[in-house]
């Protein structure tokens, strides 16, 4: 029961046709793409991923269909990490053993929060606890105040969840480098991985001991959230400051889109497959937004420009 090793996760877009129902071929290019950036793993059915908007089944294709594109295009040692928060605790263990079953190597586990003043404490760490104990699987904590009712974790509440076996890792889509530094710094990092969830602090995560990133950004720009990684390794500091300093724009730049519409949009205008549908109740972005993005399009062509 092992945390994912550090690395570069992706919580990639599920592409969908006009219909709104699974694009298998275009998963299949979008994933195959990620993997050949260099990326470290896959999360299938994050925030991005539109979990909460498919079916069991068909969360459980898009996993077991992600691992298959893997596995027979050359990238075994690629980790597939599975979203699997669910309304209640008995629908977040279904998700999860059928996240198992379908291939996933670690599942990462939102809090519920259909009922926030529910939420207390106590009721968070039993919640966590049952998940851990019944998993077939590692578990994660995803901390995301935004999807879960403004229910924000804080670094006690993680650290003590940290001290379950079964309880690997965490990712912060709060964007807290004071609350991921903490963590970090508390608890081994062999048995507990603490990784952002946002690209603007990826850098500044890695000097506070994070484990990498898991981020929506690399589902645009791989390559260059890999090439940061590599200049941090080598103690080049000062190039790294300025590569996430067009991370960080870029970011910001994407967020304005409107994360995952905006994530289907510039792949299909800039990478030449998939099709910017989402399923309702989301809406599909103008492509007329797509005209001023800022740094983004320079970190656009700066990833087009990388060698493999």
């Amino acid at each position: 029961m092992s945390p994912p090793p550090p690395g570069i996760y992706v919580p990639a877009v599920v592409f969908l046709d006009q219909n709104e129902e699974l694009d298998e071929e275009n998963i299949k290019k979008h994933i195959l793409r990620l993997a050949q950036g260099g990326i470290t793993g896959i999360l299938v059915q994050g925030s991005n991923g539109e979990a909460q908007f498919l079916s069991h089944e068909e969360r459980k294709r898009a996993i077991q269909l992600t691992r298959e594109i893997l596995d027979r295009n050359g990238f075994k040692d690629r980790l597939v990490i599975a979203g699997t928060g669910g309304h209640s605790t008995k629908e977040t263990i279904k998700l999860t053993k059928d996240a198992a079953d379908a291939g996933a190597s670690h599942a990462l586990v939102l809090t519920p929060a259909t009922w926030p003043p529910q939420m207390t404490k106590p009721n968070i760490i039993r919640f966590f606890h049952t998940v851990a104990d019944t998993s077939p699987i590692p578990i994660m904590i995803y901390n995301f105040p935004v999807v879960t009712a403004g229910i924000d974790l804080d670094s006690d509440l993680i650290s003590t969840l940290a001290k379950h076996p079964n309880i690997v890792g965490v990712k912060l889509s709060c964007g807290n480098i004071g609350k991921l530094q903490r963590i970090a710094s508390s608890v081994s990092p062999s048995e507990f991985a603490t990784f952002p969830g946002k690209a603007d602090v990826f850098l500044q995560g890695l000097i506070s001991g994070s484990a990498g990133l898991i981020g929506a950004l690399p589902n645009v720009l791989p390559r260059l959230h890999v090439q940061l990684l590599k200049l941090y390794k080598e103690g080049k500091l000062d190039e790294a400051v300025k590569l996430q300093a067009l991370l960080g724009q870029s970011d910001w730049e994407l967020g304005k889109l409107g994360s995952i519409a905006g994530i289907k949009a510039i792949v299909s205008e800039h990478f030449s497959y998939g099709e910017p549908h989402v399923r309702g109740p989301l809406s599909s972005l103008d492509s007329e937004r797509l005209a001023n993005i800022g740094g983004l399009a320079e970190a656009i062509q700066l990833e087009k420009q990388i060698k493999e």
